[in-house]
């Protein structure tokens, strides 16, 4: 019985055995592009690093008594190697996000492939569009957590904990703008339709005010809708595009049974 299944054939025509064979190799292939992009950017470390200090220092500019260092012998090199490897990641982006396109692709169909390469290259743009967005409202949050500091006392924040902080920031961003993308993918994977979608257009609002009320912890409605507008339009676009491909299988399915 196992044999038979380890053997099985997947619809995409690869066994088990050679689907593991290619996630494996894919994986590996990934790895390689952030170890290079590491390397590569490992001496502009102070380049990086002041760039990611930057909302932290535009808010000590506005009478904050916060004061960021490093805590223990190795911080400093475990710090350079966290940033560099964050910087790897996105540099890297392009690779990793074909990679796991390559991998994912044997299971569509020929015409669904081609759509799929092009995800690739609209995946990067939206991730980045997150990411300056979570740099664009950092200093704002900043802010309003400092606030908290009780008067006459220092806030000695750790390098390592605004490292973490700056970088979930930018991830949770970076990864609510692949959210419609995501949504497409499933539909043209076959697993969601564009009805369905159609149907939880008041979720997908929801969540996108959601997205944007966790996002400003302030509580300002104007700063809530401004990140939560385009999580809306990204939304309206991935329904739009959904729509249209189930109506363009229905086309194809038709003609087929014409045939």
């Amino acid at each position: 019985m196992s044999d038979i299944s380890v053997e099985a054939e997947r619809s995409d025509g690869m066994t088990l055995i050679e689907h593991f064979t290619e996630l494996r190799k894919r994986l590996v292939r990934s790895a390689i592009a952030l170890l290079v992009c590491t390397v590569a950017v490992w001496q502009q470390f102070e380049t990086l690093f002041s760039l990611i200090r930057k909302p932290y220092d535009s808010v000590q500019g506005t009478g904050s008594n916060a004061v960021l260092a490093l805590m223990g012998v190795t911080s400093g090199f475990s710090l350079q190697l966290k940033v560099s490897l964050a910087a790897a990641t996105v540099l890297s982006s392009p690779i990793w996000i074909y990679q796991i396109w390559r991998f994912v692709s044997p299971g569509l169909k020929h015409n669904e492939r081609r759509w799929a390469y092009s995800f690739t290259a609209v995946a990067v743009p939206l991730f980045s569009a997150g990411v300056a967005l979570a740099y664009f409202v950092m200093p704002r949050m900043l802010d309003i957590l400092f606030t908290f500091t009780p008067t006459d006392v220092q806030n000695v924040t750790s390098v390592e904990s605004y490292l973490s902080f700056f970088l979930h920031l930018v991830l949770f961003f970076g990864i609510g703008f692949l959210l419609p993308l995501i949504l497409v993918t499933l539909n043209f994977a076959g697993v969601l339709s564009g009805d369905r979608l159609r149907a939880a257009w008041r979720w997908l609002i929801l969540g996108s005010f959601v997205f944007g009320a966790v996002a400003t912890p302030n509580g300002d409605p104007l700063a809530m809708t401004f990140v939560a507008l385009p999580m809306i339009g990204l939304s309206i676009i991935a329904v739009g595009i959904a729509l249209l491909n189930d109506r363009r299988r229905e086309r194809a399915m038709a003609a087929r049974l014409e045939a």
